[in-house]
C-alpha cells in the first residue's frame, strides 16, 4: 500500500543465500515452560496447543495465576483452561479432577475440599514440554497430560493399593465444581451411573475486570470399569443423588460440591480421563470432547505428537546459528517465542457474546501489554492469526486495539476491511461508551475541549475509574496518532484532526517541575509531566510515586494519576514524536543522561512492560549502541533460562517477546513501520515471512558470545553500506539481508540525524514520515 512508501526508505535488495546460516535442527527441544513458574511470571506450564483453548495442568495452592508453579506448594487438582502470565486474581482453572485413594476403601474418608486434598508434588517428577505435562504426587499417583484444541486428555496411574486385609482400594477421581480464586456464582452436575459421563457448567467471576462468565464442561473416563458415582458437598459424599446444583448464598458462603466416579483398579494402574470444555453449552463440551479425541483410551501418544508438530510449524520461520551461545540462551529466546503463542486463545465458534462472521478470539487479557511486543512479534511470525485477531478488534475495542489496527495496517496485514477498521476506530476515539473502564476511552468531552484529560475529571457520560489522568493523556495522545496513521492512508480528511490531538501529550509537561528521591536527593532533573485540573491550574503527583523505588500504583491498589508507572516512565511514552521530547528535555546529550539516570537508578521497572521500549529509545538521540548496553543488562540479569527467570507477569507472552525481539536483534515501535536495530545474541537469525516465503538474515561478524563485542562498527544491507539505525517491515516480506559487523566499543554507526528513527515533529523529522 502507498503507506509503506511514505513511511520506509526505498531500497533495492538482494537476499545472501540462506546456506551461509546453520540453523539449529530441532528448536523445539529448547523450549522450557516452567521459565518464569515462580516468582511471580505467572507462566503457563502446561499442555496446549497454539492460541489452544484447552490448557490442561496440575493447579497448586502457591503461586497458581496461570495453574502451577515450581514453588514448592501443593497440588490441588488438575484443571482445563488457564491463561498465561496474568497477574491479579488467579484465571479461570474451573473444574478440576483429583486422583485419590479413600483410605479403607470409605467414601467419606476421601478429601474432596480443595484445602483437604491438597498433597505435594516430587520436585524432581515435573516434566513440561510444549504440549505435554506430567508429575508424581505424593500419594502415588503420577498424572500426565496432553491436549488438543478445545479438549483435554489426562492419564492417572494409581499404585497398587490394598486395606490391609486383602482388599483392593478403589482408583476415585472427584470434580469441584469451582476455579483457581473460588470465583463460582452457582453450578451444576450431572452424573451417569453406567458410564461414569460427568457434565455440568458453572458461572463464575473473571480474575480481572467486570461481569461473569458461563463455561461448560463433559467429563468421560476410560480404561476401568465404573465401581460407583455420585456427588460431594463439603466434606461428605454419596452414590445418590446423581445430580447437584450450588449457589452463592446472600452472605457470599462457599458452598464446596462436586461429583466424582471411583474404579476397579485396572491392571495397568491407568484410569483416562478426557475432558472437552466449551463456552456455549454442555452438549458442544461434549461435541468437542468426541470429536477430537474419538479414542481416550489409545489417542494420548497421537494428541501428543499432533501438539508438538504444531508447534514445530508455529516456530519454524525463524532459524537460529547460535555461534557459540549458549543452552541457556537458546533456551530462553525460544521459550520466550513459544509463550507468545499460548494466549490470546482461538475461540472462533465459542463466541457466547455476540454473534459475528469475524474470527473469536479471547482473554486479551494484558493488551495494555501485549501491543508493545507480542502483537508486531506475532506480525512477522504468524500473520495470518494476526490478521484474525486485528478483524475480531473490530468487534471488540478499546483504545489500545487502535495502536494494533495501525501496526497491522502499515505492515500491510492482509484481509481486514480498512474503511470498516477505520470507522471501528473513530468510534472509540470520538464516542464515550457507558462503561469505559474496560471498554473504550473516558473524559472524552475533556479530551476535544481541553486537549489533556484533567485530574477529578467532570464526566457524566459513562463510568469508568476516574484516575490516571497522566497516563491516559500520554496514551490517548499515542491512540490518536494511530489513527491519523490510518486516515493518512486513507486518505481521510480528519488526518488533521488526529494528528493534532497526537500532541496533546505537550499540556502536561510542566518544565519547572522537579524530582526528588524519598531521602530528600535531588535527582538533577527538571521537567516532567504533571496532572492538571479542569480550569487549568497544576496538580502535583511526585514523579517518583508508582516507580519501583516507591509504592505500587494500580486501578485497585493506590489508584494514581499514573498506572503501575512512575511520570518519570510515562514522560518516555511518546513513541511517534521522540524528536520533539528529546528537544523539549533539552537535546540528545540531555536526553541520553536522563533516560541513563531511568535505567541505572532503579526507577525504572524493567518487570512491567510500559518500560520496554525506554530500553531502545537512545535510537532517537543517535546513540544506537547505548540500547544494545541497555538490551545486554536485562539479558540474562533478569531474563533467563531459569524457572524465577521472568521479572514479572509474562502478561500472555509480552515479557517473552521482549526476550524474543532483543535476542534477533529488533525491537518494534507498535503502530510505526520502525524496527530499531541492534546486535543480536547469536551469530545469526533468520525469518522466512510465511505469506511471502522471503527470507529476512541478520548476521554479525566478528560475534563474540562472551558478548564483549556488542556495539555495531558498520552494517549493510542486501551487500551494499547501511547507516541508518533502524529498517522498516519490508526488511521481513521482501527478505533482506543486514551484516553487521561488531566490536567492543561505540561507534559513530546510526548516530547521524539522517540515520535516526522518523518522528512527527521536531526538526529530525517531516511530516512525511507519519
Amino acid at each position: 500500500m502507498s503507506l509503506l512508501h511514505t513511511i520506509t526508505t526505498c531500497i533495492t535488495l538482494v537476499v545472501l543465500l540462506s546456506s551461509q546460516t546453520v540453523a539449529t535442527k530441532d528448536d523445539l527441544k529448547h523450549v522450557n515452560p516452567l521459565i518464569g513458574s515462580t516468582n511471580g511470571g505467572n507462566v503457563f506450564a502446561g499442555a496446549s496447543l497454539p492460541y489452544g483453548l484447552a490448557k490442561p495442568v496440575a493447579d497448586v495452592d502457591g503461586q497458581n495465576t496461570g495453574g502451577f508453579s515450581t514453588d514448592g506448594s501443593n497440588v490441588t487438582g488438575f484443571s482445563h483452561l488457564h491463561d498465561s502470565g496474568t497477574g491479579g486474581n488467579p484465571s479461570l482453572g474451573n473444574f478440576p479432577l483429583f486422583p485419590q485413594y479413600c483410605p479403607d476403601d470409605v467414601l467419606d474418608n476421601c478429601k474432596f475440599p480443595k484445602s483437604a486434598r491438597a498433597v505435594p508434588y516430587a520436585k524432581d517428577s515435573v516434566v513440561a514440554r510444549p504440549g505435554y505435562f506430567a508429575i508424581s504426587l505424593y500419594n502415588g499417583i503420577r498424572a500426565e497430560m496432553t491436549v488438543a484444541r478445545r479438549s483435554a486428555l489426562y492419564r492417572f496411574k494409581f499404585p497398587s493399593a490394598d486395606t490391609g486385609n486383602g482388599s483392593a482400594l478403589h482408583p476415585l477421581i472427584s470434580l469441584d465444581l469451582t476455579d483457581l480464586w473460588d470465583s463460582r456464582q452457582n453450578a451444576s452436575i450431572t452424573i451417569d451411573a453406567h458410564s461414569g459421563r460427568i457434565r455440568g457448567n458453572g458461572t463464575f467471576l473473571p480474575s480481572f475486570g467486570a461481569g461473569s462468565y458461563q463455561t461448560y464442561f463433559c467429563a468421560d473416563f476410560a480404561g476401568a470399569r465404573v465401581h460407583d458415582s455420585g456427588i460431594w458437598v463439603n466434606d461428605r459424599a454419596g452414590s445418590e443423588p446423581k445430580q447437584l446444583f450450588l449457589t452463592r448464598g446472600f452472605n457470599g458462603f462457599y458452598l464446596q460440591g462436586g461429583g466424582f466416579v471411583s474404579f476397579d483398579r485396572p491392571h495397568d494402574g491407568v484410569v483416562t480421563a478426557r475432558v472437552g470444555v466449551s463456552f456455549i453449552s454442555t452438549d458442544q463440551a461434549c461435541n468437542n470432547a468426541e470429536k477430537e479425541i474419538p479414542d481416550p483410551l489409545h489417542d494420548f501418544g497421537s494428541l501428543r505428537k499432533d501438539a508438538e508438530d504444531a508447534w514445530r510449524a508455529k516456530l519454524s520461520p525463524i532459524k537460529v546459528t547460535a555461534g557459540g551461545a549458549g543452552d541457556d540462551m537458546l533456551s530462553s529466546f525460544w521459550s520466550g517465542v513459544y509463550r507468545t503463542m499460548l494466549s490470546p486463545q482461538d475461540m472462533t465458534g465459542e463466541n457466547p457474546l455476540w454473534k459475528s462472521d469475524e474470527p473469536y478470539f479471547d482473554s486479551f487479557y494484558c493488551l495494555w501489554d501485549a501491543f508493545r511486543s507480542q502483537h508486531p512479534f506475532l506480525t512477522i511470525v504468524d500473520p495470518h492469526a494476526q490478521s484474525r485477531m486485528s478483524l475480531q478488534r473490530l468487534d471488540a475495542g478499546g483504545s489500545n486495539a487502535d495502536v494494533v489496527l495501525a501496526d497491522a495496517y502499515v505492515k500491510n496485514l492482509t484481509g481486514i476491511n480498512w474503511e470498516l477498521a477505520y470507522k471501528a476506530m473513530v468510534n472509540d476515539a470520538e464516542n464515550e461508551p457507558l462503561e469505559w473502564s474496560y471498554e473504550g476511552r473516558g473524559g472524552l468531552q475533556s479530551w476535544k475541549r481541553l486537549h489533556y484529560i484533567p485530574y477529578l475529571d467532570f464526566d457524566y457520560l459513562g463510568f469508568g475509574t476516574n484516575s490516571r489522568s497522566v497516563s491516559r493523556t500520554v496514551e490517548y495522545a499515542y491512540n490518536d496518532y494511530s489513527l491519523a496513521v490510518v486516515a493518512k492512508g486513507l486518505g481521510k480528511t480528519d488526518y488533521t484532526t488526529y494528528i493534532s490531538r497526537s500532541g496533546n501529550w505537550k499540556n502536561l509537561f510542566k518544565k519547572d517541575q522537579k524530582s526528588l528521591l524519598e531521602n530528600g536527593t535531588d535527582t538533577g532533573f527538571t521537567g516532567f509531566l504533571q496532572p492538571k485540573h479542569l480550569n487549568g491550574t497544576w496538580g502535583y503527583q511526585d514523579p517518583i510515586a508508582c516507580s519501583a523505588l516507591a509504592s505500587w500504583c494500580s486501578l485497585t491498589s493506590n489508584p494514581s494519576e499514573t498506572f503501575e508507572s512512575s511520570i518519570w516512565e510515562y514522560l518516555f511514552f511518546v513513541p511517534h514524536d521522540m524528536a520533539s521530547l528529546i528537544k523539549l528535555l533539552g537535546g540528545p546529550e540531555s536526553f541520553v543522561s536522563r533516560l541513563d539516570y531511568f535505567h541505572d537508578s532503579g526507577l525504572a521497572d524493567i518487570g512491567n512492560e510500559p518500560v520496554f521500549l525506554t530500553v531502545f529509545e537512545y535510537h532517537y538521540a543517535g546513540r544506537p549502541a547505548l540500547s544494545a548496553r541497555r538490551a545486554h543488562k536485562y539479558i540474562p540479569s533478569s531474563f533467563n533460562a531459569s524457572h524465577s527467570g521472568l521479572p514479572g507477569n509474562d502478561d500472555s507472552g509480552a515479557m517473552g517477546s521482549f526476550m524474543a525481539w532483543c535476542m534477533m536483534g529488533l525491537f518494534p515501535n507498535p503502530g510505526q513501520n520502525v524496527y530499531l536495530i541492534i546486535a543480536p545474541f547469536f551469530e545469526a537469525v533468520e525469518i522466512t515471512h510465511p505469506e511471502t516465503n522471503q527470507t529476512a538474515t541478520i548476521r554479525n561478524v566478528n560475534f563474540d558470545k562472551s558478548y564483549r563485542k556488542v556495539y555495531i562498527q558498520s552494517a549493510k544491507l542486501n551487500g551494499n553500506p547501511y547507516t541508518k539505525n533502524w529498517v522498516g517491515h519490508e526488511f521481513f516480506t521482501r527478505g533482506m539481508t543486514l551484516e553487521l559487523t561488531l566490536g567492543e566499543h561505540e561507534s559513530d554507526w546510526g548516530t547521524g540525524k539522517e540515520d535516526l528513527p522518523p518522528s512527527v515533529s521536531g526538526s529530525l523529522a517531516k511530516e512525511s514520515d507519519v
